[in-house]
């Protein structure tokens, strides 16, 4: 055990430091700046500070000197191209000639009055509008053909073999496309005496069985594959043998296919409503500018219009109650009688009555649509509806989402009991007029089928709408997540 002294020791003094000497301080001083290698780095210094200046002085730019901790500047980023192509990629099937190059070469049996090869000559455009002069401006007339009305999915052929999302390697592909001539295949069977059930659906059941085969199909059941069909969806819709029609769209094979129809069933997802076809095709985008200004520009003489024929088959005919009443107001109306074929895929009459009116009557054709609501809107003139099925719920890809903002509705049953279609026209502003006559000129663009088959420079046409739209409900198909077989 340590023992604890009773008187603790006392601390050590620290001594202090003695204060320099003033005189002792200069002598080291002077002794340190004569020191030898002092000097040097006093040399060393100033060597430094002599090439600084120079430099400086010297015509070099800034930023070859820039100091080494500045910051460097960041690099040129190059953007990366577009994928022009990030909707999807198509993939053509290769049919069957039979189901539609040879379709073509037999155009001269195609119905039972007449050849048809006029019709489906320029890939489908027709014959060039001729008699014309005057109606259009002279440097567009070029533009215009008389196209028939059943002949897009010979347009869409064409223009999909050119498009630049076309892929030559199926599992490369989001869609595929199935070039058959629906419509021309089942045309010649539907006013032949002659035909049977099993003509009219031939064609349709070789080529279901020939898609069914295919790896890609089996893969999706259709839900990715697509299909113009030239005509009306009724005419596909044959429920027993004796109807009108064949059943392509009945049969096993076709359900999941989406179909593009110039007039869909509209409790039908699967088909889709696309414009009939006009005798207008462009050939650039200045082309779609110069007649939007033309039609824009139109000095307009009469109020509405109405083109057409009456059914006199048909009771409490409708059409012919316009052209009665249109006839009878014919300082505000002016009327085209297309009675027998006369108008059939348009006329020189029917463009420049359209150019010449406000507002163009269009009542239901033999089905709900009819391709005269395109003619009309393409000239710049203001449909007006009597049926809502007849555009409403036809075109949803192709038209305003505000029916009153580009037409105007009137109940049929209304003008049956007497309302005055020019007194309904009349009440409209000026103002109101042009407005909705500059909405119709904005949509042309969509109605319309471009002449390249590459399509035009930027305006996107109905083509291009209608594989925008294609490509997007594909797309739908697989975030929805749910395919029926």
């Amino acid at each position: 055990m340590l023992s604890i002294s009773e008187h603790p020791s006392k601390e050590p003094q620290l001594k202090r430091p003695k204060s320099p000497d003033p005189l002792n301080s200069f002598n080291s001083l002077l002794q340190l700046i004569h020191h030898p290698r002092t000097c040097l780095l006093f040399a060393i210094l100033a060597l430094q500070v002599m090439l600084l200046f120079t430099l400086r002085s010297l015509p070099f730019s800034r930023q070859h000197f820039s100091p080494p901790n500045s910051p460097k500047p960041e690099p040129l980023l190059v953007p990366e191209p577009e994928d022009r192509c990030g909707s999807g990629r198509v993939f053509v099937y290769d049919l069957p000639k039979t189901l539609n190059q040879e379709i073509l070469q037999n155009c001269d049996d195609l119905n039972p009055w007449s050849s048809r090869c006029k019709a489906l000559a320029n890939e489908g455009l027709g014959q060039q509008a001729t008699g014309i002069a005057g109606v259009v401006p002279e440097n567009l007339a070029p533009a215009w053909y008389w196209t028939d009305q059943f002949v897009s999915e010979v347009i869409f052929h064409n223009r999909i073999l050119n498009h630049k999302c076309r892929v030559m390697e199926p599992e490369s592909a989001t869609a595929f496309y199935i070039p058959f001539y629906a419509g021309l295949a089942v045309g010649k069977y539907l006013w032949s005496n002659s035909s049977t059930a099993q003509d009219r659906d031939r064609h349709c059941e070789m080529m279901l069985r020939w898609v069914q085969d295919q790896p890609y199909y089996k893969r999706s059941e259709g839900w990715d594959h697509f299909i113009t069909m030239g005509r009306i969806t009724w005419d596909f819709r044959r429920s027993n043998d004796q109807d009108w029609g064949s059943r392509c769209i009945y049969l096993p094979g076709m359900r999941n296919i989406t179909r593009l129809l110039i007039e869909r069933n509209p409790w039908d997802y699967f088909d889709v409503g696309v414009p009939y076809p006009t005798g207008f095709h462009p050939r650039s985008d200045s082309d779609v500018a110069e007649w939007q200004s033309f039609v824009r520009t139109r000095n307009r003489t009469k109020l509405f219009c109405f083109a057409g024929a009456k059914r006199g088959a048909i009771k409490n005919d409708f059409r012919g109650l316009l052209l009665s009443h249109c006839q009878s107001e014919s300082e505000s109306c002016r009327v085209v009688d297309c009675a027998g074929t006369k108008c059939s895929n348009g006329t020189s009459a029917i463009l420049e009555t359209f150019l010449d009116s406000d507002f163009c009557l269009q009542p239901r054709g033999d089905s709900f649509t009819r391709r005269s609501i395109f003619d009309c809107m393409v000239a710049g003139s203001i449909p007006v509806f009597f049926w809502k099925r007849t555009a409403y719920i036809q075109y949803e890809w192709f038209l305003p989402g505000e029916p009153e903002s580009y037409s105007v509705y009137i109940d049929r049953n209304a003008v049956t009991n007497g309302t005055s279609i020019k007194n309904v026209l009349q009440g409209f502003s000026r103002e109101e007029v042009e407005k909705m006559r500059g909405k119709v000129i904005d949509y042309i663009p969509k109605f319309l089928y471009a002449k390249p088959q590459e399509g035009l420079e930027s305006v996107k046409d109905a083509f291009d709408i209608a594989l925008e739209g294609v490509m997007r409900r594909f797309k739908e198909h697989g975030e929805w997540g749910f395919r029926w077989k």
